[in-house]
């Protein structure tokens, strides 16, 4: 079955029918991962814009910590799109791919002459967002 777009109309307060149209679209999101959001950019970048498939083989072969981890929400996404919202994996691609800065998890080191230094451990949020290409 193929994902149709919808039409939305609404109505304004002076009487005005106004239509938009919804399209289609599979989310998936990670939250808190142990990654900084910095790391996880370099990846995504190298696969904004791209089909799903052809983006799951350049994920596979970058050498980056970050690229397991956005493989598996990439998958994660594909699965949400087919399972989900009745799409179809050979026209998905990646209308949107963003990693935000999560919260920061503060420790401490013992350093030199009884002093200490703060050590900071990021965390990143990974959204992925597909759509059918027409």
């Amino acid at each position: 079955m193929q994902a149709q777009n919808r039409v939305k109309t609404l109505t304004i307060k002076g009487g005005k029918k106004v239509e938009e149209t919804v399209t289609k679209q599979a989310k998936a999101t990670l939250k808190y991962s142990r990654i900084s959001a910095r790391k996880v950019k370099i990846v995504i970048d190298l696969i904004r814009g791209k089909d799903v498939d052809e983006a799951l083989a350049i994920i596979k072969f970058t050498p980056k910590a970050a690229s397991e981890i956005v493989e598996k929400l990439l998958k994660s996404a594909i699965a949400n799109a087919e399972n989900n919202h009745d799409m179809r994996r050979e026209s998905l691609y990646i209308s949107e791919i963003y990693a935000n800065q999560g919260p920061t998890l503060k420790r401490i080191r013992p350093a030199a002459k009884g002093s200490a230094v703060r050590i900071r451990k990021r965390t990143s949020h990974i959204t992925i967002v597909l759509k059918e290409r027409e």
